[in-house]
């Protein structure tokens, strides 16, 4: 699972498949912005679960 980039801002999500978690890190401009959380189950997360965290973020935030 690669980046999302959206309106400058970069998305690098990481997950544990032995932890059934994972998280979507925020940076702009290569800086950390925050971190979002998310849990999972099977053997990875689903790509649209994490678009709707990313678009849930970008909302939110006004992007």
């Amino acid at each position: 699972m690669g980046a999302i980039e959206r309106d400058g801002y970069r998305f690098e999500p990481e997950f544990s498949v032995i932890e059934q978690n994972g998280a979507v890190h925020v940076y702009r401009n290569g800086e950390f912005i925050e971190e979002l959380r998310f849990e999972f189950s099977g053997p990875f997360p689903e790509l649209n679960q994490i678009e709707q965290l990313v678009d849930k973020y970008c909302v939110e935030h006004g992007l």
